[in-house]
């Protein structure tokens, strides 16, 4: 099914179910399924004319697709790399006396930053080309460079119009590649506003105020900031390793349900007349609302969906996400825009739901449809439906809710007991929506997968309506009471009529439920495989649930944490514990809570996620900082009071991280509210042993070595301008600088000869000449007592060797004699285990976890392992 992220535990057997099949189980399913091609053979999906062509590309694997990531400077190098090197070779393969079609960038998204590749794979494994290619694309992968990710997913945060000073929240995030496309465009234009500001400074010019244009006046940098909310915990984790690599300042991440996301308090602004400030809450410029979805429009990436589509698997769903998008709408700034995304191509998720959230949220008069028809030329879709049916878990087709209600007063409920009202095309003053803003793209278009977006804009201030029972109506109790008359009739021996609402039928063994969900109920938005079908055919499926929950696991029970760190599990709708909303920007009591309507509660145990280390900022003036300060020369001009460290003592022990001035005050003034943020911040400073006292043994982190090398001064820099020097500190760990060893090291070996103990940054200028380096880098470099290192991960030298060197040379570690034996010193072994980035406590257990999510719930296809 689509991506998890809205609730927690989100329910539903469709889309890319199918716990416990291995890849080649999945990959000879049989690509049928009578009710799934009879609901999409309906003439107001496609004409009659395109029919037979959607069906055949529906039935196609999908090509691999992949996009640059990082800054924009950075992800051109790379892609010219690609062009430069890989196309020329793969386009001079022949195979059947037909030149290879090579990867090509995809033609609407700016700077070709997106490409395709429909190569065959029997192809691919015959010729030696493809094998750099997949060396190219695993490396660059694996830094951070590249990402997978399924073309139309890259669609949402193109039309979400963010920019740099913009509040940006994205609220089923996980696995995170959206967030970074959302990051990317709040950073834009950043390097070359830095660039300028810092001239400015160095020749005089500057005054004391923050320089930079709007949204990046911070002195060059970003002042906005991305909120990145996932509503499992380990997800938010996956969410975590992917957005590290971005090294960003300006990303909180943090672990809710998407259903009812808390306020965020912000500091009260001063007042002028004495008196006490009011209470401010943080209001969105822009929202993602990529929500769980049965992802149905994946069905050529995830196979299981032909053996697993019902339509229960929308019906299931449809009021999860109409809740998502109208927490989407209060929490948005008047002006500002919600993109409302799925992988599913059925209106009742699509649609329906942005219908449905519109009437709650007061009609057209506060919600607009953004009409996009004009953005992003080249990308072919489809408009939005006015009219659809909605067909019933047995199959039965229906074209209003008229009809249901009477084939329910003549025949029963029987097999409608997950219909609503709002399921179907809106009527009245409703009708007049303009729908057909909506935007369709469909797997045939242009050779993807099938995906839904809508650009919604807040015109005036909501006061949402509480959700009716015309999205999950009442009678649904009595007519699940209907279908199961055969099995099973009480409840914790309350007879099941007598229900209030369905989810009363959650069972006792809730962990096993919520299991299951991960196996069965979501494949990724980005088009990835379930999570039982990463794992090994011998992992056990989860276990078979009682007969009631065949309907109930598609509403999710619903779990919120009060003040007193007491977890309740709640009714039919959600109700929300943290008292403001985020309504508006001052106090509102019309708006303090996600719009619900009342519902009763019964407490629930369940041992919870591990408890997140706080984020405790440090006094500028700390005694740990000022040597930092003094070492590497940093200019006044780098804001001092943004540096944090994750422990309940606030010492600096281990990692010094940096954030950005909004981040800080988010934090700082939430402690302790019952937010739950799971990551904020760079790792900008970290402690390195030194054999020597009197030697500042804070090291510059490569994470957050872009971001203050600006405002460094030269004392401590290395110049590099020769490509052999640079392959040299690649390939080779700890070459020697004593006695006679600096001159091995060419250029470089009179400065670093003498230069003190301690950290330097090595800058990399590109001179274009033959010799040189074709984009300027600056990386740490560590001289220690006898030996010089750059101060980079293994997979980060191997990435680069292949990028500029097209070389595979492996690693030399000179401090290895024959043998294996060391030399009879402990820095190097000390330094090679900080290159790793083995870091103590919280920190090194936030790692493992993000490299042991990342493994379960990652396809590897995702990284290029299995793809060519």
């Amino acid at each position: 099914m689509g991506k998890r992220g809205g609730k927690k535990g989100g329910r539903g057997r469709g889309g890319g179910g199918g716990a416990g099949r291995t890849r080649s189980q999945w990959q000879d399913l049989t690509r049928e399924n009578e009710k799934f091609e009879r609901y999409y053979n309906e003439p107001e999906f496609l004409p009659e004319e395109e029919k037979e062509v959607f069906w055949a590309t529906m039935r196609k694997d999908l090509p691999n697709s992949f996009r640059f990531t990082g800054s924009r400077g950075h992800a051109l190098a790379v892609q010219q790399r690609l062009k430069d090197h890989h196309i020329p070779e793969i386009t001079s393969i022949k195979y059947e006396d037909e030149f290879v079609e090579p990867p090509r960038p995809v033609s609407w998204y700016p700077d070709q930053l997106a490409w395709s590749m429909t190569t065959p794979k029997n192809v691919i494994r015959r010729f030696a080309p493809f094998s750099q290619f997949q060396k190219f694309l695993v490396a660059e992968t694996d830094v951070g460079n590249i990402s997978r990710q399924e073309v139309v997913s890259m669609i949402p945060p193109l039309l979400i119009d963010a920019r740099p000073g913009m509040t940006v929240l994205d609220m089923c995030a996980a696995p995170g590649s959206k967030s970074a496309q959302l990051m990317e465009l709040l950073h834009a234009g950043e390097e070359d506003s830095i660039a300028q500001v810092t001239e400015q400074i160095k020749s005089g010019t500057a005054g004391p105020e923050p320089l930079g244009p709007e949204g990046l006046n911070d002195d060059g940098r970003s002042t906005g900031l991305l909120i990145a909310n996932d509503s499992d915990y380990k997800r938010a984790h996956m969410l975590i390793h992917q957005m590290k690599r971005l090294s960003s300042p300006n990303l909180i991440v943090t672990n809710h349900d998407a259903t009812m996301f808390p306020s965020i308090k912000l500091p009260p602004l001063p007042t002028t007349d004495g008196s006490k400030p009011r209470n401010r809450y943080l209001k969105f410029d822009r929202i993602l609302a990529d929500v769980p979805c049965s992802g149905d429009g994946t069905a050529r990436k995830n196979v299981g969906v032909w053996k697993d589509w019902t339509p229960g698997n929308a019906l299931g769903l449809h009021s999860t996400q109409s809740r998502i998008l109208v927490r989407a709408l209060q929490m948005l700034k008047v002006g500002g825009r919600v993109v409302y995304s799925t992988c599913s191509l059925n209106p009742v998720e699509n649609e329906a739901v942005v219908a449905s959230a519109i009437e709650r949220c007061g009609g057209a008069a506060n919600v607009k449809i953004i009409d996009c028809s004009q953005e992003l030329p080249g990308l072919k879709r489809s408009s939005g439906l006015h009219n659809w049916k909605v067909m019933d878990r047995e199959g039965r087709m229906w074209n209003n809710w008229q009809e249901i209600e009477d084939h329910r007063d003549q025949e029963g409920i029987n097999g409608l007991a997950r219909l609503a009202e709002g399921m179907f095309a809106p009527t009245g003053e409703a009708a007049n929506l303009p729908l057909d803003r909506c935007m369709r793209v469909y797997p045939h278009q242009q050779d993807t997968g099938g995906f839904f977006i809508t650009v919604l804009e807040k015109t005036s201030e909501i006061k949402a309506k509480p959700e009716s029972s015309n999205v999950i109506p009442k009678a649904s109790v009595a007519a699940l009471a209907a279908e199961l008359d055969s099995k099973k009739n009480e409840v914790d021996g309350k007879p099941l009529e007598k229900l209030e609402s369905l989810d009363e039928l959650v069972t006792p063994d809730q962990e096993a439920q919520e299991e299951l969900a991960k196996n069965a109920s979501v494949a990724e938005a980005a088009h990835q495989l379930p999570y039982s079908a990463t794992l090994d055919a011998s992992t056990p499926a989860s276990p078979m649930k009682r007969d009631a929950d065949d309907l109930e696991e598609e509403i999710p029970a619903k779990r919120t944490k009060l003040h007193d760190g007491s977890e309740v599990l709640v009714g039919d709708r959600p109700v929300h514990a943290p008292a403001p909303a985020v309504g508006t920007d001052i106090d509102t009591p019309g708006d303090s809570t996600p719009a619900t309507s009342a519902a009763t509660t019964q407490p629930f145990k369940k041992r919870g996620p591990r408890q997140e280390e706080p984020f405790k900022y440090l006094d500028p003036n700390h005694e740990e900082l000022l040597p930092i300060y003094e070492f590497y020369k940093l200019s006044e001009r780098f804001p001092r009071d943004r540096f944090m460290v994750r422990n309940a003592e606030g010492l600096p022990t281990r990692t010094v991280y940096y954030t950005s001035a909004l981040g800080r005050d988010i934090l700082t003034c939430n402690e302790g509210q019952g937010l739950k943020f799971v990551h904020c911040g760079v790792k900008m400073f970290v402690k390195q042993d030194a054999q020597r006292e009197n030697v500042c043994r804070w090291r510059v982190q490569t994470d957050g070595l872009k971001i203050v090398e600006p405002w460094l001064g030269p004392e401590r820099s290395v110049i590099l301008t020769k490509r052999e020097t640079l392959r040299r500190l690649l390939v080779e760990m700890f070459p020697k600088v004593n006695d006679d060893g600096w001159k091995a090291l060419g250029e470089i070996g009179e400065q670093v000869k003498d230069i003190p103990m301690g950290c330097s940054i090595l800058r990399v200028q590109a001179t274009g000449e033959e010799d040189g380096l074709p984009e300027a880098m600056v990386l740490p470099l560590w001289r220690s007592l006898h030996s010089l290192n750059l101060m980079l991960p293994k997979e980060e030298r191997r990435a680069m060797l292949l990028r500029v060197f097209n070389d595979s040379t492996p690693l030399i570690n000179t401090t290895q004699k024959q043998g294996g034996k060391t030399e009879p010193t402990a820095e190097a072994e000390d330094i090679a285990l900080k290159e790793e980035n083995a870091e103590v406590g919280q920190e090194a257990q936030d790692d493992v976890d993000d490299r042991e999510t990342y493994t379960k719930d990652g396809d590897e296809e995702d990284r290029f392992n299995t793809t060519v």
